[in-house]
């Protein structure tokens, strides 16, 4: 059995896409009993990555994967990175309240380049030790949602990619998983973890 810790439901979905082929039974933190929830205190995406990872693992005992990710706006320096969802209207926000305010929050900006960055980590109860992987999607923000939101995920609804056409979350899992952050993450985490089974 692996652990993914994570709640949201949209962050789960995409990690699933890449791992539901490994030989493992995959759980997330609504499926395990754990008391608390960490701080993110971490400064790095590699540091909040790692803080998840080992918090919940040693808890349950089991293999598990974290990742923690943001975006980083080029008009907008240090802003968001590693707070992105605390940022703004906040993590209690919903997806639409906290889009609508970062939107808005960028109407005068005319530089709208910017970069998604992704690490997850797997921390390995057997020998204790984590490791991270790193992935990085370079892209600019358009004006307004281009396609319904994704839960959990609402910035994929105004994110041009480099080289693309259409937004990422209007792509399809398979395109999305090659050039996404995420996708880039997952899939070093999970050629590691082919070749530990």
């Amino acid at each position: 059995m692996l652990l993914i810790a994570t709640r949201n439901k949209g962050k789960f979905k995409e990690l699933m896409e890449v791992l539901h082929e490994l030989p493992f039974t995959f759980v997330s933190l609504d499926d395990v009993d754990i008391e608390g929830d960490v701080e993110e205190t971490g400064t790095t995406y590699e540091e909040n990555a790692i803080l998840k990872a080992e918090f919940f693992g040693k808890q349950v005992s089991l293999p598990t994967i974290a990742d923690d990710s943001g975006i980083v706006i080029e008009a907008l320096k240090d802003e968001l990175g590693v707070q992105t969802r605390r940022w703004g209207a906040g993590e209690k926000a919903s997806d639409e309240e906290w889009l609508d305010f970062f939107l808005k929050r960028m109407e005068t900006e005319n530089n709208r380049q910017a970069e998604f960055i992704s690490v997850v980590a797997f921390y390995d109860p057997k020998n204790g030790k984590t490791l991270t992987f790193r992935g990085e999607c370079k892209g600019k923000i358009l004006r307004e949602p281009q396609v319904a939101l994704e839960p959990g995920i609402p910035l994929s609804a105004v994110f041009l990619a480099e080289g693309k056409t259409e937004v990422v979350s209007a792509m399809s899992k398979d395109e999305k998983n090659a050039i996404s952050h995420r996708g880039q993450a997952i899939k070093k985490c999970a050629i590691y973890l082919k070749g530990i089974r």
